[in-house]
């Protein structure tokens, strides 16, 4: 947690899996130089034209220093009211001063400047398919909210401290445009340093918010006068995503501080076009990658529904599961995954781990409904899924890689918690018993274990790996966090809060911990707790805690509860308790990490 970037990673592919992988959880940050190509000038250029507007009515020069002039002139630093109203005298007359900087002519159109670039173009695109919801931006003009609405999205935009202070909550808008010095209609902009180093409390409270929440990708910003802006960053201090922050060339003293502060990864482009272009390409390939086509994966759950509501129906219904399933099973084949002489690269891994959760889609949707509606009748079919997945045929010979060979039990990992956190979610305990205690899974040398010991966070990804998975540098359990984010989707036709979603998700989590240190003591006389997210919320006690919610309720039901009616821990609540409080040390004990 806190380490660099892998150095063999570029870091533009780092930042299209984070797009990609945290979908919607990233926040834009622009400034002039995304508008730059468009022909549209920044704000402070907008006065000196004004200035030297004003000096040539008063028949005077004021070249080669227009800002020294005016201040010389008047007795007070430029502003850009005041600008506005000297040079025409009523609104209508200022707009259409203003359309002049920010509206193309017909020639400036005929040239494509003052009109949405391939930046914006990429922008409103990636807005379009959900990866970006939020964009904060210095700039004036409108070029950014024309290419989102030609995307077919109505953004809303906050232009004013009013509209920040009556805008809907953030998850509740497909897109959020914050112009945090206006826009160029409204006199009220900010241009100035004394304008720029404060922002109005409603203003600052929605950048909070912001800031503290999302990711950040920063473009065309140099940081050098945008006091407030910088002061908004600094106020953050969570990690939760990697800050990138893309530059033409060298960045100045206040950026390379907030750099720093936000342990940002710089990244080196040509230009804003070519970067938000070659961002959306890369973050659509990652989409497009192996995904089964969306109707397929309607269908299969609206099928595997009907047969499941239907007991004459079980014939249909083993056939479409275990036919998906060995779809997957074919399509994660040594031929398609090698393991054999395959050199480890941290791109490489990143595109396997993509193209596994491409291919898991329908199984993954089959097990989450399959055991979350499905009666005891059924659980059969949730084990031989899980034991087909995972017992690939055995290595005879040959040189391998063992990161490539642990990667080999992803798809299983992500179809073990999928199902388990269904089972929990509808309190469907055989179920959960199908998921985590039968399956058996079929070691290299023929020997055989309880699945849920071989496939497990850590045993599939490194921690050193797992640490610099994108979005995941500063986790404490990153593997954890990364399968937490990637499986929200495929839940939220069952559970469309998300505080229903992490609880069942942590309970999980805490309940396969346990269950696995149960199985491995009675297999090897060993006892390991593998933890995941739950151990740090419980041991941080801030909010929910897992594991004392977890055993309150196990406590409450007895020895007559569904767990140990199931067969669990033998059915003892003194073999429960036990490994409870094993557990419990173990997380107090790492205080945290």
């Amino acid at each position: 947690m806190g380490e660099a970037p892998h150095p063999m990673i570029d870091p533009m592919v780092s930042l299209a899996f984070s797009v990609y992988a945290n979908k919607g959880g990233y926040a834009l940050l622009l400034g002039s130089g995304v508008s730059r190509s468009a022909g549209i000038p920044t704000g402070w250029e907008i006065v000196l034209d004004l200035i030297k507007r004003l000096a040539t009515l008063q028949g005077v020069p004021c070249d080669p220093d227009p800002e020294t002039w005016y201040t010389n002139k008047f007795g007070e630093a430029a502003d850009y009211s005041k600008l506005l109203k000297g040079l025409a005298k009523t609104q209508a007359e200022r707009s259409q001063l203003l359309k002049a900087y920010f509206e193309p002519s017909s020639h400036e159109r005929d040239q494509n400047l003052k009109v949405p670039t391939r930046a914006h173009r990429a922008i409103a695109d990636l807005v379009a398919n959900g990866h970006v919801r939020v964009i904060v931006t210095t700039n004036f003009d409108r070029l950014t909210e024309m290419a989102v609405e030609a995307a077919g999205i109505a953004p809303f935009v906050v232009a004013s401290q009013s509209a920040a202070e009556g805008m809907p909550p953030l998850q509740q808008v497909p897109c959020v445009i914050i112009k945090v010095h206006g826009d160029y209609l409204d006199t009220r902009i900010k241009n100035t340093p004394v304008e720029l180093a404060k922002y109005d409390p409603r203003m600052d409270r929605l950048l909070d918010t912001i800031f503290d929440e999302f990711g950040l990708i920063v473009c065309g910003w140099s940081a050098e006068w945008d006091i407030a802006l910088c002061d908004a960053l600094e106020r953050c201090k969570n990690r939760r995503f990697t800050t990138f922050w893309a530059t033409r060339g060298h960045l100045g003293d206040r950026a390379k501080h907030l750099v720093s502060f936000k342990s940002a990864e710089i990244i080196q482009i040509s230009d804003a076009d070519s970067f938000f272009a070659d961002l959306q390409a890369k973050v659509m390939a990652l989409t497009d990658l192996d995904a089964p086509h969306p109707l397929s994966r309607k269908i299969a759950t609206a099928l595997l529904k009907k047969y499941l509501a239907d007991e004459h129906q079980m014939i249909a219904l083993h056939d479409l599961v275990m036919s998906e399933t060995e779809k997957l099973y074919e399509g994660t084949s040594d031929t398609q995954f090698p393991v054999q002489g395959a050199a480890f690269t941290f791109e490489e891994l990143l595109s396997r781990i993509n193209r596994y959760e491409a291919l898991t889609e329908i199984v993954r949707d089959l097990l989450i409904n399959g055991c979350y509606w499905g009666q005891d009748q059924h659980r059969y079919l949730w084990t031989r899924c899980l034991e087909r997945v995972a017992n690939r045929s055995s290595l005879k010979s040959g040189m391998f890689t063992g990161d490539w060979l642990n990667l080999r039990l992803y798809p299983s990992l992500l179809l073990l918690y999928a199902s388990g956190i269904s089972s929990v979610a509808s309190e469907r305990w055989g179920n959960l018993r199908a998921t985590l205690v039968e399956p058996v899974f079929e070691k290299l040398n023929g020997r055989k274990q309880s699945l849920i010991l071989a496939v497990y966070p850590y045993s599939v990804i490194r921690g050193e790996i797992a640490d610099r998975l994108p979005g995941m540098e500063r986790r404490y359990t990153p593997v954890s966090d990364w399968l937490f984010i990637k499986l929200r989707e495929s839940f939220r036709p069952l559970l469309p809060r998300d505080a229903d979603y992490e609880k069942c998700f942590d309970r999980f989590e805490c309940l396969r911990s346990l269950i696995h240190a149960d199985l491995q003591e009675k297999e090897t006389g060993t006892t390991v707790q593998p933890l995941g997210r739950f151990a740090w919320k419980s041991f941080a006690a801030q909010g929910d805690n897992p594991i004392a919610q977890l055993e309150a309720d196990v406590n409450a039901a007895g020895s007559r509860g569904p767990l140990f009616a199931c067969g669990f821990f033998d059915g003892s609540v003194e073999r429960f308790q036990s490994l409870m409080n094993r557990l419990k040390q173990r997380v107090a004990s790492l205080g945290w990490m």
